[in-house]
Parts: C-alpha cells; sequence; structure tokens
C-alpha cells in the first residue's frame, strides 16, 4: 500500500507539479485548495504525510497545523513563499515537521518527503510483526499482511486499524483513541465503526472469527492485538 500524501496549495500550477512529481514515484495522492479543505481531507483520508502552503485563501497555514495537530502526528512539510525567519519559527513551533522556501527544487522537496516519512516510523525493529504461530504476518514496512504465506488484500480503513493495534502489541487501547486514530476526531463516540471493521478483520486474518485469538475485546474498555 503506497504512502498518500495530502497536498495543501492553491497555486493550480504548483499543486499540478507536485501531483505528478508524487504520482509518478508511486505515492497516492490529494489536493485540498484551501484550509478548510485541506482538514476535511486530513481526518477523512488520513494521509501519511502534508505538504502545506502556509499562503491559503480562506485560513492561515499555522490554523491547519494546529487543527492537525490538535488530533494528529502526522509529518507536515511546510512549503511556502513566506521565508522570513519568524514564519519558519512559528511553522515548527506549532509542529510542522520542515519548512521548504519556494521556489523549490522538486528532488530535494521529494528526499526530506522521503526523511519525514522514514522519521515517522523509527523503528526498525517493529517493522514486522508475526502472530506466535506463525500464521499471520504484518509487514509495517512495505503495508503488507500475508495469512498462511498468502497475500490479504485490506482496505485503507482496515489496514490503518491494523496498524494501530500492530505497533502496539499486548496492550490495551480504548475505543476512543483508536476511532480518532482511524477515522478522526470528530468520530470518538462511534463504537459501531470499531465493532464493524475488528469483525472484517477478524474474518480475514483469525482461524476462527467467531472465536479470535489475535484481536481480542475487552469489554467496555477497547481493543487488544495478541499476536
Amino acid at each position: 500500500m503506497s504512502p498518500t500524501v495530502l497536498v495543501v496549495e492553491d497555486d493550480a500550477q504548483i499543486a499540478r507539479a507536485l501531483l505528478v512529481n508524487l504520482k509518478a514515484r508511486g505515492y497516492a495522492a490529494h489536493h485540498a485548495a484551501t484550509g478548510q479543505q485541506a482538514l476535511r481531507l486530513a481526518a477523512e483520508e488520513h494521509p501519511d504525510l502534508v505538504l502545506l502552503d502556509l499562503g491559503l485563501p480562506d485560513l492561515e497555514g499555522r490554523d491547519v497545523i494546529d487543527g492537525i495537530r490538535g488530533w494528529s502526528r502526522v509529518p507536515i512539510i511546510v512549503v511556502s513563499a513566506r521565508g522570513e525567519s519568524h514564519s519558519k519559527v512559528d511553522a515548527l513551533d506549532r509542529g510542522a515537521d520542515d519548512f521548504v522556501t519556494k521556489p523549490f527544487a522538486m528532488d530535494e522537496l521529494l528526499a526530506r518527503l522521503r526523511a519525514a516519512l522514514r522519521r515517522a516510523h523509527p523503528d526498525p525493529g517493529r517493522a514486522v510483526v508475526e502472530t506466535s504461530d506463525g500464521r499471520v504476518r504484518i509487514d509495517l514496512a512495505d503495508r503488507a499482511v500475508s495469512v498462511a504465506g498468502e497475500p490479504v488484500r485490506l482496505t485503507r480503513l482496515e489496514w490503518r486499524l491494523l496498524e494501530a493495534l500492530a505497533r502496539n502489541p499486548h496492550r490495551l487501547i480504548g475505543r476512543t483513541e483508536l476511532l480518532t486514530t482511524v477515522w478522526g476526531p470528530q468520530y470518538g463516540e462511534e463504537s459501531n465503526y470499531l465493532r464493524v471493521y475488528i469483525s472484517q478483520l477478524r474474518s480475514k486474518l483469525e482461524v476462527d472469527s467467531s472465536h479470535p485469538r489475535y484481536f481480542r475485546t475487552e469489554l467496555g474498555m477497547g481493543y487488544r492485538f495478541t499476536p
């Protein structure tokens, strides 16, 4: 599953160049031309990285950073014509991970993007998670899942839920935390979403989905992944 990048840019020519280059290099990409669109897409699509212009027609870029940082640690690279020191300091203090000044070299920007994605998943020791019986193998780096050696296709939301659990094996994760991580802050009370998607993961990965071994329900609290 390819990393997804959200491009937040109101200049159509720059946005088009970024989208073309990202897709040519195997990334999935979404585009938002306004701050409100950016906040909506960030919550709906859960991108792996955000490229953010500060000069948007409706919101200040710093407000977009604040809105995303209220619930997500997704890497944010600011790409802006505002090269003043105070703009860079403000963006970084608000939670941006990097700052690139326009005009920029595409190769350098893409290298910074790759570095930010690597920093977001720094623990190579947890790159592959296997169940103790060797039946299920979860490759977090390649975003691939196999059961008994056969690849299993997951939807994007199924993968996000599995990843959240697999990165925290044996830890009880509360329903609100899982809902916020996978679906976004406005879904913190939608417990039915979790029941549906946990059921889907069980049907694809468990030996017997009616007697789950890997995806345990802690009644009234949340879920635990026990590989």
